[in-house]
């Protein structure tokens, strides 16, 4: 993803409920300015379906600058929850992420982020540590 997608992530989100958007973003709407924030610190992809709609997003890279840790970014579209798309993606993203060097994957959610806390699971040991609500 670049930031020449912006058209495509915007639709994307329009098509993602306020709650789907506050899980991933901590808000319901993302501007130009977090994409391009956002792609200077990790690496992006976009997800399409078989009529070539945006379907997930995911992000991973040193956002949180600490040697040997990346940090995963992972939005999937709400109609297509659960039929492990976002797994998929956590995985091949983890995988980029060992290739580069990363002994540490990271994902910030909220607690009541059931989904993505069960997904971490999947990259292997989890260590949970809780900021806030």
């Amino acid at each position: 993803m670049t930031v020449a997608d912006w058209d495509l992530v915007a639709g994307f989100h329009a098509r993602c409920s306020e709650q789907n958007l506050l899980r991933r973003w901590g808000r319901t709407h993302l501007t130009p300015r977090d994409l391009t924030r956002l792609l200077t610190q990790s690496e992006c992809w976009i997800g399409f379906d078989a009529d070539e709609r945006p379907l997930a997003l995911v992000c991973v890279g040193p956002v949180s600058g600490e040697p040997g840790v990346a940090d995963l970014g992972l939005q999937v579209a709400d109609d297509r929850h659960r039929q492990g798309i976002g797994t998929a993606l956590a995985l091949q993203a983890a995988g980029i992420a060992r290739t580069r060097g990363a002994h540490t994957l990271t994902a910030y959610t909220q607690a009541s982020n059931a989904p993505m806390l069960r997904l971490t699971e999947c990259l292997g040991p989890v260590q949970r540590t809780r900021e806030g609500p």
